[in-house]
């Protein structure tokens, strides 16, 4: 199978038969993840839909190499995290397939990237080495082919004299910033935005007291005078994002997709009701495509979730597996 396979996905079947294709190449040539299918005595003879797919703990990623003995690593993304803390270390093998699922998974939702400016707001990964978001922003102010498109640090001042100009242009404008620092803009600055999308993304990276996403939301809202704020689903172990809207409703392209989790038993589905959050991402076929993250979240009923918290580990119950 090869990966272009996975950008062409039109129907909930095909879907389901390619990450049944991609669970018997995974559970056979990524080390991490077979060891931890034979724990689970799962195989391709009894995982024969897809809720029998095992999906890894995120942890493992911290403490594993996650990537194909077939291939090598050529790219390395790192997450954020606190000094001295252990850090996400995800090894891909070919950079094209992420440009291409975050290129076509951008224009699923937003059209072609070259009819915007983007401006970029994010300090805390900017101000670190090997940050996927960092990767595909960068990718995406290239790809929007504007001279005003561009990152912006701690120059607060320098962003809201280019926002308002691109405003008085009329010039389609996305805003792309860390919770923290697009907070920092607005106690700078209040706008009246009639042609910017101001769209979030990570939490406050221990800059600012944690808020509810709906408390924040609102905040912004007011600040920027936008009647909703976008938001980003991505992470250092994903290949893929799922974008909100409004409402704080994420969808998935077609090559993603959302499970949950009972918080009481790791191996175990639910539906309509808080879990943790299961990641199908079908993009990340060289690494590990099912992955059990430490978010918690619920399903909506035409197919969008929402992000509703976290828990550790220390409170995910029902997999002793967490220690291969």
């Amino acid at each position: 199978m090869t990966t272009n396979a996975l950008f062409s996905i039109s129907s909930a079947e095909e879907f389901e038969a390619l990450a049944l294709q991609v669970f018997k190449y995974q559970s056979k040539h990524v080390p991490i993840y077979k060891n931890f299918c034979e724990h689970l005595n799962c195989t391709t003879e009894t995982v024969l839909k897809l809720e029998d797919i095992p999906f890894l703990p995120i942890s493992f990623f911290k403490t594993h190499t996650v990537l194909s003995e077939k291939k090598e690593s050529t790219y390395l993304f790192t997450s954020s995290g606190t000094t001295g803390s252990i850090t996400s270390k995800h090894h891909v093998a070919e950079l094209s397939v992420y440009k291409k699922s975050f290129s076509k998974g951008f224009a699923h939702f937003y059209g072609a990237v070259s009819e915007y400016t983007i401006l970029a707001l994010l300090p805390s990964y900017l101000e670190r080495e090997g940050s996927s978001l960092v990767y595909m922003v960068n990718s995406l102010l290239s790809d929007s082919n504007s001279e005003h498109s561009g990152f912006y640090l701690h120059d607060l001042e320098a962003l809201i004299e280019k926002l308002q100009w691109l405003e008085n242009q009329r010039k389609k404008t996305i805003l792309i910033g860390v919770s923290y620092a697009l907070l920092d803009l607005i106690e700078k600055q209040n706008f009246q935005l009639k042609h910017t999308i101001v769209m979030e993304t990570g939490g406050m990276k221990g800059r600012r007291k944690e808020m509810i996403k709906e408390e924040l939301h609102a905040v912004l809202k007011n600040g920027f005078g936008v009647s909703q704020i976008h938001s980003e689903y991505g992470m250092t172990e994903l290949l893929s994002q799922a974008y909100a809207k409004k409402n704080g409703d994420f969808y998935c392209p077609p090559w993603m997709k959302i499970l949950t989790r009972d918080p009481e038993d790791a191996l175990t589905l639910v539906e309509g009701k808080t879990g943790g959050i299961n990641v199908i991402d079908l993009a990340n076929y060289y690494s590990c495509s099912f992955i059990a993250t430490q978010d918690l979240g619920k399903l909506n009923p035409e197919g969008s979730f929402k992000i509703l918290g976290r828990f550790d580990e220390s409170d995910i119950r029902g997999c002793n597996l967490m220690v291969l």
